[in-house]
């Protein structure tokens, strides 16, 4: 059976918020932490959007629950060798328990410095790059690095925990699958997926674990959390490339009118039947994912866990 954990959107809760869900999560009975890595959120509706570095720290000192970036992209917005550090450190903060998941990144994010965003094929080149150099740093040694993307010199992480940082890596289609197999210590997705599960292990990712997440929204009234996922996470529902080269929560909002509620209850598993929410996440165990994550759509927090924790967790168990 899976582990199951609780993923934590900094896209739209404040930092405050994400630290008692944090603490919710594990009073609940999930086993770890997902956070996701945005510098904007996807809307102006979900309206929030922390340094998560900063967000981890606290959430240290708030629970025991391992956490893992979902995901950090390496590459355009921070240098590699400055993820490096914030990652050892978190790892050193939660001793031993953070994991950095990577992915290619989407240009929402990434793109603010001005650089220009490369196609998907030179995104990988950097991800794999960066994920060289913060492996070399992990040891705790001087590195200097000159490669095609980076160039780093004398550098070298003093704060490093006793075992260097896992590193997993995000994929949603053939490619990037395979430099998951090939370069990470775990395969990310978001989609209960078996043949792309059975591409990773075939491809070198036997006997690394394969996590995945989903979202849903929890609520007695079901029409009102379809209004709900629409309102706030419309994006999700987007097809083909847009998450990652659409550069504004501005241009994601233009979509939003694409999706509508019925795409929505189609798509998302929404309100209180405990079936539904079992089903969803016993179709990413069917598939052979190792960890799967759930996050709650919208601000009924206290009711998502405790349906989690009195309903649906108690089902999930071998």
């Amino acid at each position: 059976m899976p582990e199951y954990g609780y993923f934590l959107a900094c896209e739209e809760f404040r930092p405050a918020e994400l630290v008692e869900q944090a603490r919710m999560a594990e009073q609940a009975g999930f086993q770890s932490l997902w956070i996701s890595d945005h510098y904007h959120p996807w809307n102006d509706a979900q309206g929030e959007s922390p340094f998560v570095w900063s967000v981890i720290g606290a959430i240290s000192e708030a629970v025991s629950l391992p956490v893992e970036t979902a995901v950090t992209c390496p590459t355009a917005r921070i240098h590699p060798a400055v993820v490096a550090q914030a990652a050892a450190t978190c790892a050193v903060m939660t001793n031993g328990r953070f994991r950095l998941g990577v992915g290619s990144g989407e240009a929402l994010n990434e793109h603010v410095l001005g650089d220009v965003w490369p196609p998907a094929s030179v995104r990988l080149e950097m991800l794999e790059e960066a994920i060289l150099i913060m492996r070399r740093l992990f040891t705790g040694e001087e590195i200097s690095h000159y490669g095609t993307h980076y160039r780093v010199e004398n550098a070298r992480l003093y704060t490093v925990p006793d075992e260097p940082v896992q590193i997993d890596v995000s994929g949603f289609g053939p490619a990037a699958t395979a430099l998951a197999a090939r370069v990470g210590d775990g395969f990310i997705t978001m989609m209960p997926d078996e043949e792309m599960v059975t591409r990773f292990r075939k491809g070198g990712g036997h006997g690394k674990p394969v996590m995945g997440g989903t979202k849903v929204c929890y609520g007695t009234d079901r029409d009102e959390a379809v209004r709900t996922v629409r309102r706030l996470w419309s994006n999700q529902l987007l097809p083909g490339e847009m998450a990652q080269i659409l550069p504004s929560p501005r241009h994601f909002e233009q979509l939003a009118p694409l999706v509508t509620e019925q795409m929505v209850s189609e798509n998302t598993v929404c309100g209180d039947d405990v079936d539904e929410h079992v089903a969803e996440l016993n179709s990413f165990a069917e598939a052979g994912f190792d960890r799967v994550y759930v996050g709650q759509i919208g601000p009924d927090q206290r009711g998502f866990f405790d349906f989690y924790r009195t309903k649906v967790l108690p089902q999930l168990q071998p």
